[in-house]
């Protein structure tokens, strides 16, 4: 096993670390939650900023950036979350 990582190492291939992949999982979930809210209450920002979070993991490689980015990403889906949909609307 140890041959195989030191060969995948040489061709410049590392395996992420483990919490890297707990960040992934966590703020993935999060993001079909926001989704899910986006869609269920007509709001598409909501809902686009949780497809972001499904999918900025395949363009953010470093652990810290990717904590970064969810987090601040998570902050905005729940205030766009809190607020009013009709708050605008004259009805």
């Amino acid at each position: 096993m140890q041959d195989e990582l030191n060969a995948l190492e040489m061709l410049g291939i590392t395996l992420p670390s483990p919490a890297y992949i707990v960040g992934v999982i966590v703020f993935s979930v999060i993001g079909m939650v926001a989704y899910y809210v986006g869609r269920r209450r007509h709001q598409s920002a909501t809902k686009w900023i949780g497809v972001a979070l499904m999918l900025y993991p395949y363009v953010v490689w470093s652990t810290w950036g990717v904590y970064v980015v969810g987090i601040a990403l998570t902050v905005a889906a729940w205030f766009l979350s809190q607020r009013d949909p009709d708050a605008g609307s004259s009805r």
